[in-house]
């Protein structure tokens, strides 16, 4: 069992860290990570995935991971997602996406169906068209990237829960390593894509999880992302926003993980 952290060479010419956990021979589980955080997004809830082998990666620009220039369209989010896998020697895995990270995963399951055996959307996007308010603060970004401007970015997201204060603090600190560009890359890759339920189909089991306060995605929109992947699963925390992993983890673990389970 155990832990690990390794640098991962990807076939898309960067090269990431991955933080790996659970029993080898346990079903694989790829986390992805949203805009602006890292890996250790996933702190709170990876311990609680039992019976997975966890692998959760710094993304392109974020965390630890190659900071290029370019390469942030959603399509290269998803290759990356995708060579990540090859990295890992893992053919198909079941993958769980947090807020943008969950924008990947369509991508993902609709550019390379045969990687994915499932999806668990946390708070995930139908469609990022358009370019949503806080933009125009991401496009005065200069380097370095502060704290005091990262910790004031995260009130675009209430928070209805009480989250630890050590775990704000780290996701303060997964801003401020992101150079300016690699922010306002990001957000223009995302923003720019056709959304994949609209590029393609996705035929993976899909749990899509919504926070009912959360003001950046609509009900009537995570209702029609779930009408447009047959038999999915739609399953609303009224109680909590739009980032549900940080308010929730202990019930995204349980219903993730009782999903997955029912696959077989």
């Amino acid at each position: 069992m155990g832990s690990a952290i390794r640098k991962l060479k990807l076939s898309t010419g960067i090269e990431v860290p991955c933080f790996t956990a659970g029993d080898a021979d346990a079903p694989p589980l790829l986390l992805l990570h949203a805009w602006g955080e890292s890996f250790e997004s996933f702190d709170r809830l990876a311990p609680l995935m039992a019976g997975f082998r966890v692998h959760a990666p710094d993304l392109r620009g974020q965390g630890d991971a190659d900071k290029p220039q370019g390469g942030y369209s959603l399509a290269e989010q998803a290759a990356d997602a995708a060579a990540i896998l090859d990295a890992l020697d893992v053919p198909r895995a079941f993958v769980l996406g947090s807020s943008s990270g969950g924008y990947v995963a369509q991508a993902l399951a609709v550019d390379h169906p045969e990687r994915v055996a499932a999806l668990v959307l946390v708070g995930a996007p139908l469609s990022l068209r358009g370019r949503p308010d806080f933009a125009n603060e991401v496009e005065t970004l200069v380097d370095p990237v502060g704290a005091e401007w990262v910790r004031e970015s995260l009130t675009w997201f209430p928070l209805l829960h009480e989250v630890p204060a050590w775990y704000i603090d780290d996701r303060v600190d997964d801003g401020t390593r992101m150079p300016a560009h690699v922010w306002r890359a990001i957000l223009d890759g995302l923003c720019e894509a056709v959304p994949p339920t609209e590029s393609g189909t996705i035929a993976a089991p899909t749990l899509v999880l919504w926070g009912g306060h959360d003001h950046l995605l609509s009900l009537a929109d995570e209702q029609t992302l779930a009408a447009r992947i047959a038999g999915s699963v739609l399953k609303i925390y009224p109680d909590a926003g739009h980032l549900v992993l940080w308010e929730c983890p202990e019930r995204v673990a349980a219903d993730a993980s009782e999903f997955l389970g029912s696959l077989g």
